[in-house]
């Protein structure tokens, strides 16, 4: 596995165990948010893109399925102001990637 996707799914797994715990109010991860992340490292396992992939938002192919799709976008929603908090570093690293591509 390359190192772009080992990194996005460092950052996906603390938006998920963020919501969780903050959002949600639980001290491990729930069923339903360890489904989400299982299944978030599922696609990024198969990302046709590789070390070139662009954040999830920029992507041109949508490899969620609807349900999973807007689960996630709730949790990416609402952690992604608040991981400038609570992971500084890989916020900082996601935004400059985000805006450093097309």
């Amino acid at each position: 596995m390359c190192k772009r996707i080992s990194e996005e799914k460092a950052v996906v797994e603390q938006m998920i165990r963020l919501y969780c715990r903050k959002r949600e109010g639980n001290e491990v991860l729930c069923d339903s948010c360890r489904e989400l992340l299982s299944y978030a490292h599922s696609r990024l396992d198969r990302c046709r893109f590789g070390a070139q992939k662009p954040t999830c938002r920029k992507c041109p192919i949508h490899c969620y399925r609807p349900d999973m799709k807007d689960r996630i976008r709730a949790v990416m929603r609402w952690s992604g102001p608040r991981m400038l908090l609570y992971h500084p570093m890989a916020a900082i690293k996601h935004l400059w990637r985000e805006l450093s591509r097309r």
